[in-house]
């Protein structure tokens, strides 16, 4: 089905960017996965042909694209072979440096905001720690103010690009006292190799290319001019940038599913068994006819949230139930597939059986399955 979404400079920036990740990224997918990392000289190859940041002001190195942009580069991504590498930029992109953009002031954004547009750092977001996920408001971490400077003490965990990344956009509590206690918190830029900061590799079932950690802060002292926006006024940014990440987050799934799909269609028409290629048999035409209409139906509200977001309209409900659906949705199309592949799609070499494993956090980053569906009911008047 064609969508009237995009514009000629939509489709110009996605063949541009579909060349350089067959080019630079795809044939080195496989190894990236296995040293668990992503070279730097991607990240600076990416921000020399403006695929960071595109969507900030010319000052800090970006055009002022549209949100629109976003979507052709997580539609992408899903094109690469690698689930972590699309996760890592993403996270870079559109999960962590926003919060730089909406909060930071002139001087923050051209001393940490423009690096991470040309590449030369890469940012995370720290929120999520061991005894807070989805309770945002819930996090521990804390910063003192001492003077003219804070001191921060604490721990975060599952931070992507925390282990190998220079600026951790933290959320802290700067003041614990507060009622409710979601307007104590605060965020707080963190520079790599700050005093008192360090990092543990954590260990993943799958998106081995993106690097995922837990970080401690010990007596941390971070100057105050390291602040983003008011104190006790981090909470908002962080639950409306969770639109944007969930959006981005919907439009991977959705690409990835699709992805899939086409692996799947052209094992089927190739494997053959009892004499002829089970893509003749009925149940796997229906198999692949399930996972072909379940992708379109996705597809269709992605495009509808995109626009509207786009446009600033408030799309929270409608953007939980495509993160609800997609994660969903492409977890069973993705076990489907390896079902499909047979032996095949167990063996790690293969790139369905890869994106198995990629795949399964979706229902879990970004908000759960079952945080979605407590959002829409919420939001029902339930």
């Amino acid at each position: 089905m064609e969508y009237d979404v995009f514009n000629e400079e939509h489709e110009q920036f996605r063949a541009q960017l579909r060349r350089f990740l067959s080019d630079k990224v795809t044939p080195h997918a496989a190894e990236w996965e296995q040293k668990r990392q992503i070279p730097r000289e991607i990240w600076r190859e990416m921000g020399k042909l403006g695929f960071l940041g595109f969507c900030y002001d010319p000052a800090y190195g970006g055009v002022g694209a549209d949100d629109l942009f976003r979507v052709v580069m997580s539609e992408e991504m899903a094109r690469c072979s690698a689930g972590g590498f699309g996760v890592a930029v993403c996270a870079h992109n559109d999960m962590s440096t926003t919060y730089i953009d909406l909060l930071g002031t002139h001087e923050q954004k051209l001393r940490w905001l423009k690096p991470c547009t040309t590449g030369e750092k890469v940012c995370a977001i720290a929120v999520t720690e061991p005894g807070a996920g989805s309770d945002v408001a819930g996090i521990a971490t804390r910063a003192e103010r001492k003077g003219d400077h804070y001191v921060i003490e604490g721990q975060k965990t599952f931070i992507t690009n925390g282990y190998y990344g220079d600026i951790l956009v933290t959320a802290v509590k700067t003041d614990t006292k507060s009622v409710p206690p979601h307007k104590g918190i605060s965020l707080i830029v963190v520079e790599k190799g700050m005093k008192g900061v360090s990092a543990r590799k954590l260990e993943k079932i799958g998106g081995h290319a993106s690097d995922t950690a837990e970080i401690f802060f010990d007596q941390v002292e971070i100057p105050v001019e390291h602040l983003l926006g008011a104190e006790g006024q981090a909470f908002y940014a962080i639950m409306k940038n969770f639109q944007l990440e969930r959006l981005v987050a919907t439009i991977l799934a959705v690409s990835f599913a699709q992805h899939i799909l086409e692996l799947t269609l052209d094992h089927a028409k190739q494997r053959v068994a009892f004499g002829k290629p089970i893509a003749k048999f009925q149940a796997v035409r229906h198999k692949l006819a399930e996972m072909a209409t379940a992708i379109e139906l996705n597809r269709a509200l992605s495009y509808q949230c995109a626009i509207q977001y786009a446009k600033g309209v408030d799309v929270t409900k409608e953007i939980s139930m495509l993160k609800y659906s997609s994660a969903e949705m492409v977890n069973r199309v993705a076990y489907d597939a390896t079902q499909l592949f047979g032996g095949y799609g167990y063996m790690a070499e293969y790139e369905v059986a890869r994106l198995y494993a990629d795949l399964r956090a979706v229902t879990i980053a970004g908000g759960t399955t079952e945080i979605m569906k407590d959002i829409i009911g919420r939001l029902m008047g339930l």
